[in-house]
């Protein structure tokens, strides 16, 4: 049989689908995706931690790209033929710096919790003192979780919430750093859902001589729009992820002042990573420019009335709320007085199509695998083109399934699935 002619064209073969490729060549994990984009536009995501990347930033994440080891820094790479990637990389840096008012930016980091502890390498010697936000309330397990790589090279003591309001108390903080001298002081976290203090905290570390380190993953949406403050004027290293509220494809970034550059790129690589994802890289170099634009900042700004129109919403319905509402996209619900633990509300929930974390609550009586509360963002659902008319439905749904639960009438849950179900129909997912 005479071969096919090899295509020598700069694309594709003409008339080539990936998806025909997939299901040809390996019919299972084509299943699977195809089961998940059903699923997905199915339920309703209230994880605080997705966003919907836009087309354009999906389809930066390009096979040419992928197929390249670039190890090493712009201008210092360790493989030949990498002058196109060097101008992309610099692209996104110089966005991302520009975004934020930044003097220096790193976008390789894989993640936001390899971009924190770069960031630590960066700044503290092993067995140092660093002193962050508590995970119990509301820190990141990044920030000295007893399980994360940074517990077993630095001494992690928390700050944590007042009991009574929720909140960081800054008085209670500078207290402590003065009791325990920190190397460095880390504000932010995954679960705090009222404003950040930048200039206050910055206070603090001046006053004990140590660097600030802001972790602004959940909120970087916000800030980069002008809807929370910035950290980037007063902080020393600032990291984030870039596939949350800034909706940019799954990764990490670190920002920092000039003097620290080099200590940082270099705790990036070779510090705890290899070879940077190129495809991943310009993906972001393409949420960076799209988070500059008038229709981004509406977005964000729909978001946070969203989350707020939430909270309201769940209040008035009778549920408690940490720190009694949200300053940001996310919201934490006290489960405590409705007999029920985060893990079971997260399972039914999901039963009735609505996804959502379980998330401790300040001085939480249960370990985090059960926690007592529920962590919900609205930055999914929003990208769906939901308003704050629908945050009262979503209210509604959630307040049907978890009061059916304590009560012991698991079928509303199938009421529950059915009015999800009409909102996923009404608010599909953008192409």
């Amino acid at each position: 049989m005479a071969r096919a002619a090899a295509w020598s064209g700069g694309g594709p073969r003409p008339g080539w689908r990936p998806e025909r490729a997939l299901a040809r060549v390996d019919p299972e994990v084509a299943a699977a995706i195809a089961q998940e984009r059903g699923r997905q536009g199915r339920q309703l995501s209230l994880l605080a931690s997705e966003s919907l990347p836009s087309r354009a930033v999906r389809e930066a994440e390009d096979a040419a790209l992928a197929r390249r080891y670039a190890e090493g820094l712009p201008g210092a790479r360790h493989s030949v033929g990498c002058q196109h990637l060097d101008a992309l990389e610099e692209l996104a840096r110089r966005r991302a710096t520009a975004l934020f008012g930044a003097q220096h930016a790193n976008v390789q980091p894989h993640s936001g919790t390899q971009a924190v502890l770069a960031a630590f390498l960066a700044l503290c010697r092993p067995g140092e003192t660093i002193l962050a936000l508590d995970p119990g309330c509301g820190g990141h397990l990044a920030h000295g979780g007893p399980l994360g790589a940074a517990a077993s090279l630095y001494r992690f003591v928390h700050y944590g919430v007042h009991r009574d309001t929720g909140r960081i108390d800054l008085d209670e903080v500078l207290a402590m750093a003065r009791r325990q001298r920190p190397a460095l002081l880390v504000v932010g976290g995954s679960g705090y859902p009222r404003a950040l203090d930048f200039a206050g905290f910055a206070e603090v570390a001046a006053l004990v001589g140590a660097p600030l380190m802001v972790d602004m993953a959940q909120i970087a949406g916000p800030v980069a729009v002008g809807l929370h403050p910035s950290p980037c004027p007063f902080a020393d290293v600032v990291v984030t992820t870039t596939h949350k509220t800034l909706r940019g494809p799954r990764g990490g970034a670190i920002l920092c002042r000039a003097g620290l550059a080099r200590a940082v790129d270099q705790a990036v690589y070779p510090g705890v990573q290899g070879g940077p994802l190129m495809q991943v890289i310009a993906a972001k170099a393409v949420a960076f420019a799209e988070a500059g634009r008038p229709d981004f900042a509406a977005y964000q700004g729909q978001v946070l009335r969203n989350a707020a129109a939430l909270a309201r919403a769940l209040a008035t319905l009778g549920f408690a709320l940490v720190a009694g509402g949200t300053d940001t996209h996310l919201l934490i619900v006290d489960l405590r007085a409705h007999g029920l633990t985060g893990r079971q509300a997260e399972r039914l929930l999901e039963e009735a199509g609505i996804l959502c974390t379980r998330q401790p609550v300040p001085y939480d009586p249960h370990p985090p695998a059960r926690a007592s509360g529920i962590r919900l963002g609205t930055a999914v659902v929003t990208g769906r083109g939901m308003g704050e008319p629908e945050m009262g439905d979503l209210a509604a749904v959630i307040a049907l399934v978890l009061r059916a639960a304590a009560a012991g009438r698991e079928a509303a849950v199938a009421e529950a699935a059915g009015m999800v179900a009409l909102l996923a129909e009404r608010f599909p997912l953008p192409a």
